[in-house]
């Protein structure tokens, strides 16, 4: 029971995240700056510096260098930050800045993290400042010298901490190279370029190993419903993604996320179908699928090819976005990425 019970309110949490994501592109990524408006998955980089980075070579983690302090960098929401010195104590406000933040090797530094920070498992032990909804109190009473979060789904809390005189990096990345260049950034800030080096080498290693693949295979179409009844279009981060394991977003000709039109996925006969695997007993989306008419012609779905992917490692901008874009992959192209 307990266990049901836990895999439910994943899916749960999973949803609500996907749900914040969609009302939030509703609203308009291209708002004023200071007010840090956008969509996890469909931000630009709004007067941010950090730009993606030239390849690396194999053994750019022994090239890097220290950071110089004191060190200044422009954020996504157009903020200039100084740090005279590496943080010793951070507070990361989404799952994402968490993994980052540990994939560098600086989680000895993490003194607080949002509730649904579940990887990796030194996460659990470490105090929780709330869930998408920021206790205040619970961060300024951690004293952090850095808090890392994004600049769309902490809006309210990146405007409060600010107002109390706390430093707070909010990162905005779009598209693949963009969370690498996020990754070294933070490496920049923290004095940990060495580690943040591996990390971005490693995720630009799985997409080269990726799209060398599929680079002379048949562009497969594919339909993505990440939540039920909810697909995504051009601009995203995840239409790239599909797009760099070779696959064609039969969804691309509207721009960002939105409610599946039937019809026109049934016109476009994809034969791949991919979701999300939210822990489910049986998939909310696949009952969807199964029951909306006429889809049982489409081709993904007559030739059993509709396949689950793990959720988290896919729609975190984070340095496990290498992990989700390798799964897309073997799932479009099992024949080619191993």
């Amino acid at each position: 029971m307990k266990a049901m019970s836990w895999s439910k309110m994943k899916t749960a949490v999973s949803l609500l995240l996907i749900m914040m994501m969609v009302v939030l592109a509703a609203c308009g990524a291209n708002t004023d700056t200071n007010k840090s408006a956008g969509n996890t998955n469909s931000q630009t980089e709004q007067g941010a510096t950090v730009s993606p980075s030239p390849e690396a070579t194999p053994d750019s983690s022994k090239e890097a260098g220290e950071t110089a302090y004191p060190y200044e960098v422009t954020d996504a929401t157009g903020t200039v930050l100084t740090f005279e010195k590496a943080p010793s104590a951070i507070v990361t406000l989404v799952p994402s800045e968490t993994e980052t933040i540990f994939a560098i090797g600086a989680g000895t530094a993490v003194v607080g993290v949002d509730q649904w920070s579940n990887y990796p498992e030194e996460a659990a032990a470490i105090s929780k400042i709330g869930d998408m909804a920021t206790n205040i109190e619970a961060v300024t009473a951690l004293n952090p010298d850095l808090i890392l979060a994004s600049s769309s789904m902490n809006v309210d809390a990146i405007t409060k901490l600010r107002e109390l005189g706390l430093n707070v990096y909010a990162s905005n990345p779009k598209t693949y190279d963009e969370v690498v260049a996020k990754v070294e950034e933070i490496g920049k800030i923290m004095n940990m370029q060495a580690g943040a080096a591996e990390v971005a080498n490693h995720m630009r290693q799985v997409k080269e190993q990726v799209t060398t693949a599929v680079k002379d295979a048949e562009k497969k179409k594919v339909y993505l419903e990440f939540s039920p009844g909810w697909t995504v279009g051009s601009g995203e981060f995840l239409d790239e993604l599909l797009t760099l394991a070779g696959g064609i977003n039969i969804s691309a000709a509207q721009s960002g996320w939105f409610e599946v039109n039937a019809e026109e996925v049934i016109t476009q006969n994809p034969q791949i179908i991919i979701y999300p695997d939210f822990g489910e007993e049986k998939s909310s989306i696949v009952a969807g699928i199964e029951a909306r008419p006429g889809w049982d012609a489409i081709d993904a779905v007559k030739n059993n090819q509709m396949f689950s992917v793990t959720n988290d490692p896919l729609v975190r901008v984070g340095p496990r976005l290498a992990d989700g874009l390798l799964e897309l992959a073997k799932a479009i192209h099992p024949e080619l990425v191993k």
